[in-house]
């Protein structure tokens, strides 16, 4: 099997004028600028893409806007970015934009990363060694690990092939990035091309897209079908994930689709207003961040006004970290992990930054240590201890796999091989982590153990008291009896469950030897269950203990809604008698009546008519119309 081509999505920033644009062109010969507006101003103004091909992997370069007015247009290029290339004109050094461009970076999480000092060419070697010096520095407290610093000249060709080199390190050092199948991809442009229809270009961000995926666009839930796709112009047939890809869609129209959507499978994305986050304020912000503040989210290519929730604070210093909610003004739909920055409207400036924790949130309690912990094992844990973590919180209750797979990122199977390896157990819809199910086991043998404790006479609890003593439902509370059952630790017995080790029978007493006896001695003729027991609780236990047992049994007459009690011998005297007075009744025409069975049992129509019933039930007798038939051995 071959191996995948190795790729890298590498943002090029800076401050304007800095010669991005001019440095992409001499790497790739590419030119970015493609917008008329562009090319007159001589500044980007949307994000540029353009291929480099170090040796047998490729580069996605994305050159991002660098004048102040643009930054939005860079940030929806900045998030899906895995590294950086940071051009600094050799002159004039660090710029208002350099420092928001590599605060933007650190607060998305960005930590590799080139230097490529520009216009080499009208720089001494002196003044070009202070500014590498310098600028170094800068990238290493905006959280770079050890940039390169390279001396470039897009005119005369200076430091290109040592830069190229540079950034093939990078790639050959990037890992592999995960398809966990849940592909994300926002759109950036929507056009319309003769032979293809709807077309959309984005980066993806994960997962992979192939042509015939049938794909939702959210917020919306309108759905298309993956017609072609292209990655820098040459037809594939799928897409890995971190690619510059265009995607011409079936089933869409021009206006039914624009920039600030996304392209996801069905069902991984819901939309919310309320989000939980990992935040970090940014380092150059002149005052706290405080909680209540109106701002705007930028994430993918969606911009939308939000209010900032603090958990545990007032405010956030520049610099601090912290987990807390953004409440949007308008449904939104993003993946969990999915980085976002933070901006305010006046003044215009960059203040915050980090990663979506769960993305279908709701308003959360304030200073709770249960959610706060809940939210740090989060923002700290990988997809397995995020799984855990939202498990833990639901208990017994369970969760759902479709709110799983939202939390991990990932696609639903990805999620169930995950949970599986886990131990999780799937129950109904919904999975119950390990350690749930160990403690609802444990529940359900103290509450069994309890009984026996209370009721020694009794044979157990019928699973509708169970339910009721726990408040769990059927589902969960029976498939954990089961499991119970199968591992030898609970025992049933018709409709009763006890413990295993539990014998009422070595509770029999005297009283119930005697009550015994006498439902024994009355035959088919018993007494009433309220004359048997009297108001002596100890004959009412003795009782509940008997038809536990099976010893007396419970015959209903369902027409007059009275029951009477049977010993079990009397029964079996009582089928056999029947078998013998009619011996031929095998057939409706020749069965027998009520009143005919009552004779040649000896007793009433209030005994004959519940007994009867009784053997219907049990299968000894079969009733058409008025009369019976003995189908069942005496």
């Amino acid at each position: 099997m071959a191996l995948a081509m190795k790729t890298l999505l590498v943002g090029v920033i800076g401050h304007v004028d800095h010669g991005k644009t001019a440095l992409v062109r001499a790497l790739t010969g590419m030119e970015t600028d493609r917008l008329k507006e562009e090319k007159a101003r001589g500044v980007s103004i949307v994000p540029g893409f353009a291929l480099l091909k170090p040796g047998d992997g490729e580069i996605d370069l994305v050159d991002l806007p660098g004048h102040e007015r643009f930054v939005r247009a860079m940030i929806s290029g900045a998030t899906g970015m895995r590294a950086v290339l940071l051009a600094v004109d050799a002159h004039e050094g660090i710029k208002p934009q350099t420092v928001e461009h590599l605060e933007i970076a650190r607060l998305i999480g960005v930590r590799r990363g080139v230097v490529a000092l520009t216009k080499a060419d009208l720089a001494t070697p002196e003044m070009l060694a202070a500014r590498g010096a310098e600028i170094a520095a800068a990238a290493t407290r905006a959280g770079l690990d050890h940039p390169a610093v390279v001396a470039t000249s897009a005119l005369t060709g200076q430091g290109i092939p040592e830069l190229t080199a540079a950034l093939a390190a990078l790639l050959e050092a990037a890992p592999p990035r995960a398809d966990d199948g849940f592909p994300y991809l926002p759109v950036d442009r929507v056009f319309s091309r003769p032979g293809f229809g709807t077309v959309v270009t984005g980066t993806l961000r994960r997962g992979r897209l192939s042509v015939g995926d049938t794909l939702a666009i959210v917020p919306g839930g309108k759905t298309a079908t993956v017609r072609g796709l292209q990655v820098h112009g040459r037809a594939v047939d799928s897409v890995e994930p971190g690619r510059r890809t265009a995607v011409a869609l079936r089933g869409i129209d021009l206006d039914e689709i624009a920039r600030g959507q996304a392209l996801c499978l069905p069902g991984l994305l819901a939309e919310s207003r309320w989000i939980d986050v990992s935040l970090t304020a940014a380092a150059s912000a002149e005052t706290p961040l405080a909680s209540g503040t109106a701002l705007r989210l930028l994430f993918g290519t969606t911009e939308v006004p939000a209010r900032l929730r603090l958990l545990d604070r007032d405010a956030l210093e520049p610099g601090a970290s912290a987990q807390a909610q953004l409440h949007t003004e308008s449904e939104i739909a993003v993946p969990a992990r999915e980085p976002f920055v933070l901006r305010l409207d006046a003044p215009s400036v960059t203040i915050a930054g980090g990663r979506v924790l769960d993305p279908v949130a709701r308003r959360r309690k304030r200073h709770d240590p249960r959610v706060l912990s809940d939210l740090a094992a989060l923002a700290r844990g990988g997809p397995a201890d995020i799984l855990g973590t939202r498990l833990g919180q639901a208990g017994a209750a369970g969760t759902p796999l479709p709110e799983l797979a939202r939390l991990a990122g990932a696609a639903p199977d990805r999620v169930r091989r995950a949970l599986e390896t886990m131990g999780a157990r799937e129950i109904g819809d919904r999975f119950l982590g390990a350690p749930a199910f160990a403690a609802l086991r444990e529940s359900l043998l103290a509450t069994l153990g309890r009984h026996h404790r209370d009721h020694p006479m009794e044979h157990g609890l019928a699973a509708e008291r169970i339910l009721r003593m726990l408040g769990l439902g059927e589902t969960v509370t029976s498939a954990a009896l089961r499991d119970l059952i199968a591992s030898g630790a609970v025992a049933q017995t018709g409709a009763l469950y006890r413990r295993a080790e539990f014998d009422p029978a070595r509770n029999e007493t005297e009283v119930v030897r005697r009550l015994e006896s006498v439902f024994r001695r009355a035959g088919l003729s018993p007494p009433d269950e309220a004359e048997a027991v009297g108001r002596d609780p100890r004959r009412r236990e003795a009782l509940t203990y008997l038809i536990g047992a099976g010893t007396v049994i419970r015959a209903v007459d369902r027409v007059q809604r009275r029951a009477v009690l049977f010993h079990k011998d009397s029964i079996l005297d009582a089928r056999a008698r029947l078998a013998t007075a009619f011996p031929n009744a095998t057939a409706p025409e020749t069965g027998f009546l009520a009143r005919e069975a009552g004779a040649a049992l000896g007793i009433s129509r209030k005994f004959s008519i519940p007994l009867l019933e009784h053997l219907d039930a049990a299968g000894f007798t079969r009733r058409a119309g008025d009369r019976r038939t003995i189908i069942g051995q005496p």
